[in-house]
This record gives C-alpha cells, sequence and structure tokens, in this order.
C-alpha cells in the first residue's frame, strides 16, 4: 500500500503523517506540492501545518498547487483522500468537501488531547474503528472551526457523512460538534485532530490514532489478495 503524503511550503506534520503511514505497515511516498505528479500512489494524506503561510485563507493557496489538480481529479475517481488539520481546510477549499473552516470561536490557539466519537465506520479511513468509538486524538488549531449553510449540515447529518464528533468540550466552536466529514461517495475525508500525532504508546495521547491508517491498509491487501 503506497500512501503518498504532501508537502507544501509551511506544512508541519508531513514526517508524522508519514511515520504514521508506515507504523501501519504502508509505504510512505513523498510528494511535492509543485509536481503534478502522484507517483502511481493508492491513496494520499495532505498533512497539517500552515502550507503558504496560510496567507488569504487556510488552504486557499495550496489549492491552486500543482499536485492538487491531481490529487482532485484522484478523489473524483475514488482515490481515498485524508487531509488532516489544514489539510481539512485545503480539501474543503478545494470543494472535495463541503463548507469552510473558520477562526477558533475564542479566538485563541488550542492544543489539547481530545475525546471523539467515531460515528462514520464506513469510509476506507475509519474502516478498523468499531462504531460510535470514543478516542482520544491531539487536537491543535487556531482554525478549526467547522462552518456550513443549514442545508449542508442537514444533508451531512441526515446522509451520516460525520465522521467523527468532539466529545466533553468543543474545543473551536464547530457547529454541531463536527471534528470530521466525508464527502458522498466515503473515500475523501477531512479531519480537524491530528491522528498522526496518536499512534505511538510513548509518546502522546497513545494509539487512538493509528486506526486511520491501519483500516486503510488493511482494506487494500484485503482488496488485492
Amino acid at each position: 500500500m503506497r500512501i503518498g503524503v504532501v508537502t507544501f511550503p509551511g506544512s508541519l506534520d508531513d514526517a508524522d503523517a508519514a511515520r504514521a503511514v508506515r507504523l501501519a505497515g504502508g509505504d510512505a511516498v513523498a510528494l511535492w506540492h509543485g509536481e503534478a505528479d502522484l507517483q502511481g500512489v493508492d491513496a494520499v494524506v495532505l498533512p497539517g501545518g500552515f502550507s503558504y503561510g496560510d496567507y488569504l485563507r487556510c488552504g486557499a493557496i495550496s489549492r491552486f498547487a500543482p499536485v492538487m489538480t491531481e490529487v482532485i481529479a484522484a478523489a473524483e475517481r475514488g482515490m481515498p483522500v485524508l487531509g488532516i488539520c489544514n489539510g481539512f481546510q485545503i480539501l474543503c477549499e478545494s470543494h472535495l468537501l463541503p463548507g469552510a473552516l473558520t477562526r477558533n470561536d475564542h479566538r485563541m490557539f488550542v492544543c489539547r488531547d481530545q475525546r471523539l466519537r467515531i460515528e462514520n465506520t464506513r469510509t476506507p479511513w475509519t474502516s478498523s474503528y468499531d462504531e460510535n468509538a470514543e478516542v482520544t486524538i491531539v487536537l491543535k488549531n487556531g482554525e478549526g472551526g467547522y462552518v456550513a449553510d443549514g442545508p449542508t449540515l442537514e444533508r451531512l447529518e441526515g446522509e451520516g457523512r460525520v465522521v467523527a464528533r468532539y466529545l466533553d468540550v468543543n474545543p473551536n466552536g464547530s457547529l454541531h460538534d463536527i471534528a470530521g466529514i466525508t464527502n458522498e461517495r466515503g473515500n475523501v475525508v477531512g479531519l480537524m485532530p491530528h491522528p498522526e500525532h496518536a499512534v505511538e504508546d510513548l509518546t502522546g495521547a497513545g494509539t487512538d490514532g493509528l486506526g486511520f491508517f491501519t483500516g486503510l491498509v488493511a482494506l487494500t491487501g484485503a482488496a488485492s489478495s
């Protein structure tokens, strides 16, 4: 399983995402923002950070990076794509996911171990979790409040496309306590918390985040056998 991890100017968590891929048993492939080439990967991760310095809006410039032309086309063909934090913002700017991420309602950067409920286990990225599993994953963002208009929120809820929801506390003012969503097809997932920072017992919040990567690797292995 070859999973591409894109590096944009200002990416901070690309190395962490690549490590998570390797720990899950996958082959992490480095992809550069300026090259319109996915190198034949089976899936793509858009990592966290501050791509292009978050000028204009978070993810607004990255959406036009040459690599995103290929990511968008591949996602529309069904390739699994995971956007984490800034990657979630890029997916919304690219219109692969609906809605937008806005400044935290308390106007402060937040960094905490955040409890979540996994509500959709039908995506390639969440297939290893039990439905309604409660997990703890690192959260760190300044513009993590998910917003969308009323009809969009109704569709997300009615179609079961909320992937993860905040528990105990809403850390950034996201509507409906939404921490992550998926597209209609289920192959594209945007997640504000950082599963790549919860993959080892030695550091971070434990290993609850590893399932976002092991599930994809297991599904691909089963499909090819």
